[in-house]
């Protein structure tokens, strides 16, 4: 490979695709993405840049271990894993927020601790912990709807955009914790080596925003 490309890691789904079209507009544009196969890296030669699908929750550890220099995936994901890397800046696309949602009409019992699911472990547990309110996290990856549904936890912390599958389920925001969109993000290496390249980028995607 090329080490004088510029590699970048998008998410997988309708987020990569609206960044690749940032990209695309900005000058870094690679046509065979948009073919309908199964590849997973697509180069531009002329251009200099070189694009691979990931799993959102992964783009982060690509561009932290040097796989890619930089990344775009939405601010929940760095807030979550923290990962040692430059966050150049806000790409206003993706929006949504980071809520605590339960059953209409819940109720917080403050005389035990608040049963918790979420797959943003590292939020909730910061978010409560400012509050000095003690919580019991249960760790899921999927359908987090169901648990208070069920009865298993009282509220979920969980992404929401639009809040139609809460309104589907009888549940409804409890409180916000944090907007959320995406941001465009830099291995630190990658910024000393490749400065010039990033640089421009970044500069040609904040004007398009």
């Amino acid at each position: 490979m090329n080490k004088d490309m510029l590699n970048v890691a998008l998410p997988k789904g309708r987020l990569g695709e609206k960044a690749y079209s940032m990209f695309a507009g900005s000058g870094f544009e690679c046509p065979s993405i948009l073919e309908n196969n199964r590849k997973l890296i697509f180069e531009n030669e002329e251009k200099g840049v070189r694009f691979f699908w990931v799993k959102p929750s992964d783009v982060a550890i690509y561009v932290e271990h040097g796989a890619a220099d930089v990344g775009v995936v939405g601010k929940d994901i760095l807030l979550e894993y923290e990962p040692d890397v430059f966050d150049l800046c806000d790409l206003d696309i993706g929006k949504c927020r980071v809520a605590v949602a339960g059953k209409k009409g819940f109720r917080d019992d403050f005389e035990r601790p608040l049963k918790v699911a979420t797959k943003f472990v590292n939020i909730t547990k910061k978010y409560y912990s400012d509050k000095g309110r003690g919580i019991e996290i249960f760790k899921l990856n999927g359908s987090i709807e169901l648990a208070p549904i069920l009865g298993m936890t009282d509220v979920i912390v969980d992404i929401v955009e639009t809040g139609t599958t809460l309104k589907e389920n009888n549940l409804e925001v409890v409180t916000d914790i944090i907007p959320i969109s995406a941001n465009l993000f830099v291995n630190k290496a990658s910024y000393r080596f490749k400065a010039d390249k990033i640089d421009v980028l970044k500069k040609k995607i904040s004007e398009r925003k």
